[in-house]
């Protein structure tokens, strides 16, 4: 059975660019919008990991991931911020929230799907 990715990005065009480097390494995929959209989404499925970026409308990438660790069901689901933001405390903040990984746009889909492999669990 393919893992199932939640991708979280306001780019409709990252979204697709990340969507087809999954999809083509066998996962199923779920896009969501902003971080409003993607707890809408998250509905007690199973969610192998969740990508987000972390400048978006009405809700950002950072408190998306609060939210997410306050959820029984996705509070140990590993979460990759993929975002233009390179900054050490951006970082911090997105660590002390609860992100597992921070992958800097623009990406490579190879370095990406490194790091979904690594953390996606079996």
């Amino acid at each position: 059975m393919a893992k199932t990715i939640l991708i979280v990005d306001d780019s409709s065009s990252l979204r697709v660019v990340v969507s087809i480097a999954l999809k083509s390494a066998g996962y199923d995929v779920i896009e969501a919008c902003d971080g409003k959209d993607a707890l809408t989404k998250l509905t007690g499925q199973k969610i192998h990991m969740i990508i987000s970026d972390v400048n978006m409308p009405n809700m950002d990438g950072i408190t998306l991931v609060k939210a997410i660790k306050q959820l029984a069901a996705y509070k140990f689901t590993p979460i990759v911020m993929l975002t233009t933001e390179s900054q050490d405390e951006k970082k911090k903040q997105g660590q002390e929230a609860g992100a597992k990984a921070w992958v800097l746009k623009p990406f490579k889909p190879d370095q990406l799907l490194g790091v979904v492999q690594k953390l996606v669990l079996p």
